[in-house]
């Protein structure tokens, strides 16, 4: 970019400076008696302007912009502000807004200038995410192509700095080394067949009897949390330690306990996700205990649906997880693993944008006007499959044209906020009236946040609707199906719910009863390519998209005929089906419209060798309604035969013996003539149409053809002239001088063959020739028993040296025989006649 860098870089510089002093040399519980100077919203080339701070999580923008404002001695949303999804605190003094990724990608589309924006921070960069590759390439977008003053700044403590600075242009990299105390580290690795669960419980415990301070606990996601907790509670830890929990779907007050200071003369064990890896300082922490796991989303283009895997952390994450025992004074780092796996970790989190489901990025690349993600530059480019995946679930969800094209539809989904999927059913459901939007809004809270049932010893039960019930009854009148309420979680699905209803318009709460619920076709609108027929066993079905899915036969919606799933599990052959909702396929009709398609389809069945005509409505891979038709039309009939005849080869037709004759001699013919046509497999199978066609009228299956088609359609490939020379050019049959009419081998298209006893063609001084007379035909002399003696081409000199030497073999084996001195002049003979 063409802005003078030379001012931003100090004045930045000593920003970042002085702000680490501060966080760094504040006492703990300071408060507002520490105020920072923020000289750096004094600068002329910021003139007035704003500082973006982005942070990859909406718990780390709510504590950032908290820190900033008690060292500034205010409240939040007077100098420093945040804006998260569904949540802000700005005021109209507010110079510095703390804002999550995604908040970034919606400020550029409605102003792709950034007119109001001085310097754009994003903060953790080396996580990778989704959102924050994506605001990065749309804000060095703007930059380039309307704002050559917008100043870009990428931090990070363990990102590979040298490939961000390339992309932006060679940008200067900046160091502030700040203060790290000095962090002891241990291992202790899970024994073989040891519970995770279970072990990281233990270490909490021997720790904290054996260190003083605090403990942060890192695990994989919020149900080992939940585990480790339950296991912690059975055998209580010493008193005055508490145990808090900590990821993004708890409660905004239960975030903010687990990340407060302890009370004073208590300890705290913090049990968290990677939300805490950065960003977030949690007072008193001492020991890090980490399980080495983490969770992220992998997409597959294959199946087109995303599924969790938890996987080891990467060197960067690790040691980001480290230091945060190092930050106030020595600290120690207990790793549940090897040395030798230490050694062994990738340097670097995998970009997010190589695993994700693209149709979100899709989606805003498409409003903010660069729908070809090569208009822009990236780290890593989006994947093409994945990136083409998305538009075409973007344009089922009617949010692109078929050519690509933004539509109304598709900026209101963007406009709104939430996943495209749900964004598509919120909108959908505002246009049916209050309660479908208060259906729709429970649902989508109820995908987006965690799981409010827990299953005993096994998954909970897949339908959606238990869990509407539990949003909209009385709940000790509810029937789990011996699953477990969360009400944590229930109250969160019920606060995002009511923030869903109020963003559409719709701030009544309403209760209606679940019959009336109809969430299957709710959710029909969101998946619409998860719509799911059962096949012939309980428990097995078929998606649209022409996956299999699964569900326990133990499951009730195993039984049902037709279900949406909205969560699966995508790790095995067939899916999983985790959370789904029966439907009704007459209402596909309506939620499908023109996806809903009905053809008369007549086409070859290979397994019964005969073609089908029926009229079939269909959704993707599954039929809705299928019947017979009564007369279809006949040359699609034979076109379909012709079409399976060429698919399975020319051994699918019942070929007689006269039908293979008749070819074997044609193809000598090709060979030995110009002229006659190619009886190959190829050339047969090409013109079909034409030899073959019109024996195809009025049958369906194969076992219809009559007999004598293959022969009638094979000469319908002679002219007149051909015909009126087959039998003499190369005939069937060649009489003998004993007056036997001998068959013609023509199975070997360059030596014909005729097998005759060597009596019968005493007499016969040259070969028999065909083709008129141009190709000797090749005789297999045969004794009166049948078997051969002699194979020649030659009968002539046959005759004047190899009989003799015959002649005197056949007269030891066959004595009543009569075998002349001279065969030229004997007499052939004819049936077994002897020697007198």
């Amino acid at each position: 970019m063409s802005l003078p860098i030379e001012p931003v870089i100090p004045a930045v510089a000593a920003a970042l400076a002085t702000a680490r002093r501060a966080v760094l040399e504040a006492p703990p519980g300071a408060g507002k008696t520490t105020r920072v100077p923020l000289a750096l919203l004094d600068e002329p080339w910021l003139a007035g302007r704003k500082i973006v701070l982005l942070e990859p999580r909406r718990l780390a923008a709510r504590a950032a912009a908290a820190r900033m404002a008690v060292m500034l001695g205010e409240s939040v949303g007077e100098t420093v502000g945040y804006r998260i999804r569904l949540d802000s605190r700005i005021g109209p003094r507010t110079r510095i807004e703390v804002v999550t990724e995604g908040i970034l990608t919606r400020m550029l589309q409605d102003d792709p200038a950034l007119d109001r924006i001085g310097l754009v921070i994003f903060d953790e960069f080396h996580e990778r995410s989704l959102a924050g590759d994506t605001g990065l390439a749309l804000t060095l977008g703007a930059a380039a192509l309307l704002r050559d003053d917008l100043a870009i700044l990428v931090m990070s403590a363990t990102l590979d700095g040298a490939a961000v600075a390339r992309l932006l242009g060679d940008a200067p990299v900046l160091r502030s080394e700040g203060r790290l105390f000095p962090v002891e580290t241990r291992f202790r690795p899970l024994r073989t067949g040891q519970r995770l669960e279970g072990h990281v419980a233990a270490v909490i415990r021997d720790t904290v009897s054996a260190e003083r301070g605090s403990l942060l606990v890192f695990l994989p996601g919020a149900g080992e949390i939940r585990r480790v907790a339950e296991a912690l509670a059975a055998t209580p830890l010493p008193e005055r330690v508490t145990v808090h929990a900590l990821h993004g779907s708890l409660p905004l007050a239960e975030q903010d306990a687990a990340i407060a200071a302890p009370r004073a003369g208590e300890r705290k064990v913090v049990l968290a996700t990677s939300i805490a890896e950065t960003s977030l300082t949690i007072e008193g922490i001492r020991v890090v205990i980490d399980a080495g796991l983490m969770r992220i989303p992998r997409f597959s283009p294959r199946t087109g649906m995303t599924r969790l895997e938890t996987v080891r952390v990467s060197r960067a994450a690790a040691d980001q997880r480290r230091g945060r025992a190092g930050r106030l004074e020595p600290g120690i780092c207990i790793r549940c693993w090897t040395a030798a796996d230490d050694a062994g970790l990738v340097p670097h989190t995998r970009a997010e944008m190589l695993d994700a489901d693209l149709a979100p990025l899709a989606l805003e690349l498409a409003v903010a006007g660069f729908p070809d993600p090569a208009m822009l530059p990236w780290l890593d480019p989006p994947p093409a499959a994945a990136f083409g995946q998305g538009r075409e679930l973007l344009a089922l969800l009617g949010a692109l044209t078929p050519d690509g094209a933004l539509t109304a539809h598709g900026r209101a989904m963007a406009a709104l906020g939430a996943q495209p999927r749900l964004a598509h059913m919120l909108l959908r459901a505002a246009e049916r009236g209050t309660e479908a939007v208060a259906r729709a809004a429970m649902l989508a809270a109820l995908i987006e946040e965690r799981d409010i049932l827990r299953g005993e010893g096994m998954p909970p039960p897949a339908d959606v609707r238990l869990r509407l019930d539990a949003l909209t009854r009385d709940l000790d009148s509810i029937l789990l199906a011996g699953a477990t309420l969360d009400r944590a979680a229930l109250g969160r699905v019920r606060d995002v719910a009511q923030e869903w209803r109020q963003r559409l318009g719709a701030v009544r709460a309403t209760t209606p009863d679940s019959a009336a619920l109809d969430a299957g076709s709710l959710l029909a609108l969101a998946y619409p390519d998860r719509v799911a027929q059962r096949r012939e066993a309980p428990g097995r079905f078929l998606l649209r998209n022409g996956r299999g899915a699964t569900l326990p036969l133990t499951d009730p919606l195993a039984q049902e005929a037709w279900l949406v799933a909205a969560e699966v599990d995508d790790s095995g052959r067939d899916s999983r089906i985790l959370l789904a909702a029966p439907l009704d396929p007459a209402d596909l009709v309506d939620l499908a419209g023109e996806q809903v398609i009905t053809v008369d389809e007549i086409a070859w069945q290979s397994a019964t060798s005969s073609v089908i005509a029926r009229r079939r409505t269909s959704l993707g891979a599954l039929v809705l309604a299928e019947s017979a038709l009564v007369n279809p039309d006949s040359a699609q009939v034979t076109a379909a035969l012709i079409a399976g005849i060429r698919d399975a080869g020319l051994e699918i037709l019942s070929w007689t013996d006269a039908a293979v004759a008749l070819r074997q001699r044609l193809a000598f013919l090709h060979a030995a003539a110009k002229g006659w046509p190619d009886m190959s497999e190829d050339a047969l199978l090409a013109s079909l149409d034409q030899w073959l066609g019109p024996h195809l009228t009025g049958i369906r299956r194969l076992s219809q053809l009559a007999g004598n088609a293959l022969v009638d359609g094979i000469l319908s490939l002679l002219s007149w002239e051909q015909r009126s020379a087959l039998d003499r050019l190369a005939p069937d049959r060649m009489e003998m001088p004993s007056g036997s009419r001998v068959a013609v081998d023509y199975s070997d298209v360059t030596t014909p063959v005729v097998a005759v006893r060597l009596q019968e063609v005493f007499g016969l001084r040259a070969t028999p020739r065909l083709v008129d007379g141009q190709v000797p035909v090749t005789l297999h002399l045969l004794s009166p028993a049948y078997r051969p003696v002699q194979v020649t081409r030659d009968l002539e000199s046959f005759w004047r040296t190899g009989y003799f030497d015959v002649r005197k073999d056949l007269r030891g084996r066959y004595p009543r025989h009569h075998w002349p001195d001279d065969p030229l002049t004997a007499a052939p003979v004819r049936g077994a006649r002897r020697r007198t």
